[in-house]
């Protein structure tokens, strides 16, 4: 437990102090955001605002993560290697993203098929790798059953399409991720909730491991819960210590860097956990974000033209409604902390019922 919480100090303290000497780094060397013409005219006011502060949350979670292992002197898991893994390699896809808009001096990146590759490259790494690494038990961090609250044995897959499965959970949480990040904090916010209460759905996941002898019927199998919840409460950590400077006003945005990041991440945590349709419950947010711009193209292509929402995704709809930025933000995260709560409590209700 003391590792579980020195993990989530040190992410919450390293994005809180270090994202303050980031900001005056950006600034001085005029790393600012460009912001889309077709957008709300609101956010024309935005431009210049410092980007890629991604990076720091990468940075915290990955320090935060090697001292509480230092500090408790215990051994990292393959399952948190792979999870940081993906973490930091679609922070990367997200960093070279941002970099190009910015040296580029426009709104547009990376070439789609050059940012669909590289995140499909990651994924595939992380898919195969992660039915690797077998423990005493023989457990890999992966299985190839689809799961919900624990692996579901009627939908087992044979292993090609079980790392097919995987990589479109990793290209469908970054892309969520990334569409969510639209407004001062909102991405962020609802991030910090998701991460805050995977740590919880791991730190039960550990209590009841099928590794122990005294162990019930209803043990999770799990490679690395412990672990994995050292790895959530960094993440938790860091997206909560970056609200501090990301809240409207922003004085700087994550960028691609962070919301790839965090949405491999969210990937990563819904496979390895063996949790992967409770995911969007607990990120029901970023689901409904996403639907919001499906719904919309699908609808426009239907009528020829005509679009379902004033604007996607579905928080710009609400601001050309005349909602304030800071009302969406907060409404929204009341809805994420909904949707985690009750993620959280499907969970638990499926341990107590079956008692």
């Amino acid at each position: 437990m003391r590792s579980i919480l020195l993990a989530g100090g040190i992410g919450l303290l390293g994005t809180l102090l270090g994202t303050r000497y980031a900001i005056k780094f950006l600034v001085g060397r005029g790393y600012g955001q460009f912001i889309r013409d077709d957008g709300p005219t609101s956010h024309h006011t935005k431009r210049g605002t410092p980007t890629m502060g991604g990076i720091v949350i990468i940075i915290s979670v990955l320090l935060a993560y090697a001292v509480a292992h230092l500090a408790t002197w215990s051994q990292p898991t393959a399952s948190s290697m792979l999870a940081l893994g993906l973490f930091t390699g679609l922070g990367l896809v997200g960093l070279a993203d941002d970099w190009i808009k910015i040296s580029k001096a426009r709104s547009l990146g990376l070439h789609a098929w050059a940012k669909f590759s590289l995140q499909t490259g990651f994924a595939v790494a992380f898919a195969v790798l992660a039915f690797q690494f077998p423990d005493a038990r023989g457990l890999t961090p992966a299985s190839q059953a689809i799961s919900f609250l624990r692996d579901l044995p009627w939908f087992t897959l044979p292993i090609w399409l079980a790392v097919i499965w995987i990589v479109f959970l990793v290209a469908a949480w970054s892309n969520a991720a990334n569409l969510t990040d639209g407004l001062d904090g909102l991405a962020t916010g609802a991030a910090a909730m998701v991460f805050a209460g995977y740590g919880i759905v791991n730190i039960w996941q550990y209590n009841q491991s099928c590794a122990f002898a005294s162990a019930g019927p209803l043990c999770y199998q799990v490679r690395d819960p412990h672990d994995l919840a050292v790895v959530s409460m960094a993440m938790a950590g860091a997206c909560f210590g970056f609200l501090w400077w990301n809240a409207s006003p922003a004085k700087i945005f994550m960028g691609d860097t962070g919301s790839l990041a965090i949405g491999g991440a969210f990937a990563a945590m819904s496979v390895l956990t063996r949790t992967e349709l409770l995911m969007p419950i607990i990120a029901g947010l970023f689901v409904i974000i996403t639907a919001s711009v499906v719904l919309q193209v699908g609808w426009f292509k239907l009528t020829k033209g005509k679009r379902l929402f004033k604007m996607a995704p579905l928080q710009h709809h609400f601001e050309l409604l005349g909602w304030a930025e800071v009302t969406i933000t907060i409404r929204f995260w009341i809805i994420c902390g909904l949707c985690a709560a009750l993620g959280i409590g499907i969970f638990y209700a499926e341990w107590v019922v079956g008692q």
